[in-house]
């Protein structure tokens, strides 16, 4: 069985097509289209007409390229940029009547949970009670759990390209002082979500998303061809001096240092300050990189829990996207 997941985020729609016919999503292709909507989007900001078309024409490319691959339609979802935006529902509407994709938008905190699950099922459950940050265009998500899916899970609003633009928009590369204002931004809204993690003790910390894998290979960790199984951590001393050393150069040189890609140098100083205060915020040392995220959460939930599951995501979105009253999410009932 042939299972296929279209993530539409920040910078990318991302088509995997897996098959899951023995309970792992093993990929058999991926695809990407660079739409960069993070680029066209102010945070709070509608998402344009021009950005609109874009988006129907990589989900219906997305569509066709997993029917190829023989993949039932795809399990679709737009992340924080899309969610964030006044006209969502129009987009999600728009999409789905000119592709015949249900594309639907997760909360925050269905994101953590999500991507926990691809945590906890990647590490095993010899990693124990588990904590896991992920840094997106325009969201942080913190989970922490002793089971399979977390006891704790926070959304918030500081993923790399919206602090970007809110802070770094006019300067490259920025003064030292709006750093700092930055670090206290993060510092004031992950200080509740960081203190729990911190009481609660985590006996493995784990990292996903292309930022901290991007941060990862920027402080030393082995590089992507080396294959997913290679070990890599990533520690808070370490990611302290990137953060000195992205701060000083603009964003055309960072993309020269090992790990950062020319798409994202704009972004690596906002994302590396959200990641080192996380990380000290949390009392974490050190991070285990984890390459499964949350397009192998979604798989992971639809393989284990069934289509009901994504059926009533889909149904809620759909409702919401009509201007219905928002349909509660039973995220709870699966924690076993």
């Amino acid at each position: 069985m042939r299972t296929s997941v279209v993530d539409v985020g920040s910078k990318t729609v991302r088509l995997v097509v897996s098959d899951t016919e023995g309970g792992a999503p093993l990929p058999v292709n991926t695809a990407k289209w660079r739409l960069r909507l993070s680029e066209q989007v102010t945070p709070g900001g509608p998402v344009p007409e021009r950005a609109v078309e874009d988006l129907v024409d990589a989900v219906a490319a997305a569509d066709r390229a997993a029917a190829r691959w023989g993949a039932a339609g795809p399990l679709a979802f737009a992340t924080a940029v899309v969610r964030g935006a006044p006209n969502r529902h129009e987009v999600l509407r728009t999409v789905r009547e000119r592709t015949g994709v249900e594309l639907c938008t997760l909360p925050g905190e269905v994101e953590a949970e999500l991507t926990f699950l691809a945590a906890r099922r990647w590490m095993g459950w010899r990693c124990g009670p588990l904590a896991v940050l992920d840094i997106g265009g325009g969201s942080l998500e913190v989970a922490f759990g002793r089971g399979r899916l977390p006891d704790f899970a926070a959304s918030l609003p500081l993923g790399a390209a919206r602090l970007t633009h809110e802070y770094f928009e006019d300067e490259d590369p920025p003064a030292p002082d709006r750093v700092r204002a930055l670090r206290r931004r993060v510092r004031h809204q992950l200080r509740d979500a960081a203190a729990r993690i911190r009481w609660e003790g985590p006996r493995t910390a784990v990292a996903t998303s292309r930022t901290f894998q991007q941060l990862g290979r920027l402080c030393g960790a082995a590089p992507g061809r080396h294959g997913p199984f290679e070990e890599r951590v990533l520690s808070a001393a370490d990611l302290r001096g990137a953060v000195d050393r992205l701060a000083a150069l603009p964003a055309a040189e960072r993309a020269r240092l090992p790990g950062i890609s020319a798409p994202r140098a704009t972004q690596s100083l906002a994302g590396a300050v959200v990641a080192h205060t996380a990380m000290k915020l949390t009392g974490l040392a050190t991070v285990t990189i984890c390459p499964w995220a949350l397009r192998e959460g979604v798989l992971l939930r639809h393989v284990e829990d069934g289509p009901a599951w994504w059926a009533e995501i889909a149904r809620r979105s759909e409702k919401e996207s009509d201007g219905a009253e928002p349909v509660p999410l039973h995220i709870a009932a699966a924690r076993h």
